[in-house]
């Protein structure tokens, strides 16, 4: 039995995007962190399809490089870069936009995905580095991409920014108190953000995915689908074609917004 499992757990569905996503974001140049798998990895492909060169940011630079050049060439061209990054170091990131502008020469969007969780636990069980490194990642993360991104953005005169929280922030659950944390924390940058810099035209707004089919969860797909109104989980190019969406001129008024993916989940009680 336990290898059977196993073996369901290694077959993720092969990327499925909408024909609809090609061409929506020719000409663009944007950023996604934590690209290097999973929800990340999935948007890299989402972003290419729709017409943008996108550079690859991550800490795993071996996944980072095979997905930049896996793109290259089923796109014949140099439509990827990819930039090992560690989103809570300053220098790492401001490297990481700097790079960008100088091989593109512009940055009309990015995808601030980087994100750490931790085993689950009572919060009082917590170890104070399992809560630091939660908070770090999504909190401080997401604030030093917003902080050398933004100012890029202004000299084009517009731009748009997606952060990934969770459904996780909006609502407690229980044993994961530092992700959940973070979570909300990115909620409150976004929305702070986007007052911030409506005025010279630069959109910034939240995904919050619920349960999505991905390397780490898929093994427990059946028993999440349970809590689901849907009936199912989330498949990775859902939650990217949203993000391509909101990095579109499509969603030219939409800004400080918190976009569920998940199925239902957050409507109500579905027991």
């Amino acid at each position: 039995m336990q290898e059977s499992s196993k073996a369901v757990s290694d077959e993720l569905p092969a990327l499925n995007f909408p024909k609809s996503l090609s061409g929506l974001l020719t000409g663009k140049i944007g950023i996604i962190t934590g690209a290097s798998r999973g929800i990340g990895a999935a948007t890299a492909w989402s972003l290419v399809e729709a017409g943008a060169k996108v550079v690859l940011a991550a800490r795993d630079s071996r996944k980072l490089d095979d997905l930049s050049k896996s793109i290259n060439e089923k796109y014949h061209g140099e439509v990827t870069l990819a930039v090992p990054t560690d989103v809570t170091d300053s220098v790492s990131v401001q490297k990481l936009v700097n790079e960008t502008i100088a091989t593109f020469g512009r940055l009309d969007f990015a995808f601030n995905n980087a994100g750490e969780g931790h085993k689950p636990a009572p919060l009082a069980d917590l170890s104070l580095e399992e809560f630091e490194r939660a908070i770090k990642t999504s909190i401080l993360g997401t604030f030093l991409c917003l902080k050398f991104e933004i100012p890029e953005m202004i000299k084009l005169g517009s731009g748009s920014i997606a952060n990934m929280s969770s459904t996780a922030g909006v609502q407690g659950v229980k044993g994961i108190g530092g992700y959940v944390a973070g979570k909300h924390g990115v909620i409150g940058l976004t929305r702070t953000a986007a007052l911030d810099y409506a005025r010279q035209n630069i959109r910034v707004n939240v995904v919050a995915p619920g349960p999505i089919y991905t390397e780490r969860n898929a093994r427990f797909r059946e028993q999440a689908a349970q809590g689901v109104p849907l009936g199912r989980i989330g498949n990775r190019e859902e939650v990217a074609s949203v993000v391509a969406w909101l990095c579109s001129d499509l969603a030219t008024f939409v800004t400080g917004a918190v976009i569920p993916i998940d199925g239902g989940r957050l409507s109500g009680s579905w027991f």
